[in-house]
């Protein structure tokens, strides 16, 4: 799957984002939101993310993936929760992998050394596309949120992103000041 078919995107996806969110929310314990996200409120966190780093779309709103701020104290500014979510039908067809094929490229850019995914358990598709990626099990919160009627547990999985410096390395770029690099495009396509 090219992905040249993904772009950056924009508050004006609220509509598709919690188009895609949805179901995730109201037919499944994957999402521990038990309200779905209007457009509006999906917008709003379009561009909270796109404060600190890329939320991603795929071509014809078929899905999206984004990284987050891991926790707000400083110590962790140089961690992110990853996260990707597939239009309802689309499943099995690359879209996660392509998304998450550029995703992580990125917030290397950026400079970020690690990526952590909570997977409500169980999800095997969530998790071999994690463990496809590399990412590694560190966790598991038994019994932490209820929906649907029972007690779920939630999964941890963390990739490193790139080597760990000895010394404390520079904050991340901000979003803005990454776009500007040579080399973003590229890793854009």
């Amino acid at each position: 799957m090219a992905t040249t078919r993904i772009r950056m995107a924009t508050v004006s996806d609220g509509a598709a984002a919690a188009a895609i969110y949805r179901p995730y929310v109201t037919d499944a314990a994957t999402s521990f939101e038990v309200e779905p996200p209007s457009a509006d409120d999906m917008a709003r966190r379009i561009g909270s993310v796109l404060a600190l780093a890329p939320w991603l779309i795929y071509e014809d709103a078929l899905g999206y993936a984004y990284a987050s701020r891991h926790h707000e104290r400083a110590a962790y500014q140089w961690s992110v929760d990853v996260a990707v979510y597939v239009r309802a039908g689309h499943h099995r067809r690359g879209i996660g992998r392509a998304l998450y094929d550029v995703l992580f490229p990125l917030l290397r850019l950026q400079g970020f050394f690690a990526a952590h995914a909570g997977v409500t358990l169980p999800n095997p598709g969530s998790v071999g596309l994690h463990e496809a990626f590399g990412f590694r099990p560190v966790g598991v919160y038994p019994a932490v949120g209820w929906k649907r009627g029972a007690w779920h547990d939630v999964g941890w999985w963390q990739l490193p992103l790139q080597p760990r410096p000895p010394a404390p390395p520079p904050p991340p770029l901000p979003l803005a000041e990454a776009r500007a690099l040579p080399a973003w495009p590229a890793a854009l396509r």
